[in-house]
């Protein structure tokens, strides 16, 4: 094998790494810019956060068991 072929193969085999490196780059920047956006109906949203307080208020006023959801039976 000759240095000119030696060398040749070098750098294909350095060219094929830079591209795949590209390549990962460019995929993990294009995964990192992804969003998920979830949307809540407002009113459903409020009756929730309604619950929940009046659940913790009622622990506080010295009521060990939580209350229970509203159509929920234990």
């Amino acid at each position: 094998m000759n240095r000119l072929h030696t060398h040749t193969a070098l750098t294909r085999r350095a060219h094929k790494c830079g591209q795949m490196t590209v390549a990962l780059a460019a995929a993990a920047l294009l995964a990192g810019c992804v969003t998920i956006n979830i949307y809540f109906p407002a009113a459903a949203a409020e009756k929730a956060a309604d619950r929940i307080i009046d659940e913790v208020w009622q622990l506080k006023n010295g009521s060990q068991t939580p209350a229970t959801p509203e159509g929920k039976q234990p």
